[in-house]
């Protein structure tokens, strides 16, 4: 029997057998939104870190239209996904925002940020540590117990922003221990040392010596004293080295960075730091492995075994002085000029 229905009906079903139904209505871009922030949620669910059995993300996406609104619409879809999980998450948008929900001023430096947990009491503590990672950048927030929407100058512009929010979930959801003992993942001071010196090729005062005065050494070899000034006036020192108290040591020999020494504008540099006994000098050399800065390592006992093997109290001055001055003419920097580390 024919069939009494259209022919270009039978055709739309031969060309479409496994759509019935009439062609849906186009569209809209309400729900590509809609679409867009539920895939959203879902690869924040699967890339979701777990931190004493809380699930726990952070995600930065393209600035849109309606930032805080296309951010609810995520934080809908994941408390929907996980009615009965404990959960925190953070999302931001970055980039330039084409539009603004807060002010116009704000929309040419501000983007979106939210904050969304199961627990109010995990939200509110991510918002405190949150308030103190972005001093002066959050220009306005919304707190509704277990949603922060908040808006944050220059969010995502750096690699900072993603870290200190993993660190505020992170500290966010942990349970409380007690506090007379050690956090877990939490290493002594003499396991930092160990970790440190596992990094150097330690010298021996006399190694230092002869690699400073070596001709024929395959890079430029530097002596370091990080110590203060008033244990440097108290103990004594080595003339012809450098004077780069410990805390701007980072700054100066790191060849990104315009507070730098003039020497410090190559990563082969065989930079030997000492202190009093080398134990604070092996922590420093390790972090200046840190910056690249791979042949950079301390002298083991520091000055007082410089002096116990009877070395000379001179050694030949490298051809820059820092602006520390060395031991052979008056210093013009002390550690109190520095701001800020620089």
């Amino acid at each position: 029997m024919l069939s009494s229905e259209p022919s270009t009906i039978v055709l739309e079903r031969t060309l479409i057998p496994s759509s019935p139904t009439p062609p849906r209505c186009p569209r809209t871009l309400a729900d590509v939104r809609e679409e867009v922030a539920q895939s959203l949620a879902l690869r924040m669910i699967r890339k979701a870190r777990t931190v004493d059995g809380v699930l726990i993300g952070v995600h930065f996406t393209f600035s849109k239209k309606e930032d805080a609104h296309f951010l609810r619409l995520v934080t809908s879809h994941i408390r929907i996904r996980l009615p009965a999980a404990r959960y925190l998450f953070a999302i931001a948008t970055t980039g330039a925002s084409p539009t603004s929900h807060f002010t116009r001023s704000e929309a040419r430096t501000s983007n979106a940020l939210v904050i969304c947990g199961s627990d109010e009491d995990d939200v509110q503590r991510a918002v405190l540590l949150a308030s103190s990672k972005f001093l002066g950048r959050v220009d306005a927030v919304r707190n509704t117990g277990t949603l922060l929407a908040a808006s944050v100058r220059h969010i995502g512009s750096s690699s900072y922003d993603e870290a200190a929010l993993w660190d505020v979930l992170s500290k966010s959801v942990r349970t409380p221990v007690d506090p007379l003992l050690p956090p877990p993942g939490s290493r002594s001071i003499d396991q930092l040392l160990s970790d440190a010196r596992s990094r150097l090729e330690r010298m021996t005062p006399q190694e230092a010596y002869d690699a400073l005065h070596d001709p024929t050494y395959p890079m430029p070899v530097f002596l370091v004293d990080i110590r203060p000034a008033s244990q440097r006036a108290r103990e004594g020192g080595i003339h012809g080295s450098l004077i780069i108290e410990r805390n701007v040591l980072e700054w100066r020999f790191d060849p990104r960075c315009e507070a730098r020494l003039a020497i410090a504008d190559r990563y082969d540099l065989k930079i030997i730091v000492y202190c009093q006994e080398g134990y604070t000098s092996s922590l420093a050399a390790s972090s200046l492995h840190e910056l690249g800065l791979l042949n950079a390592t301390d002298i083991v006992g520091g000055y007082a075994a410089w002096t116990a093997a009877g070395l000379p109290g001179q050694i030949k001055p490298p051809s820059t002085v820092s602006d520390g001055g060395s031991y052979l003419s008056p210093p013009s920097f002390v550690s109190g000029d520095v701001i800020d580390g620089i």
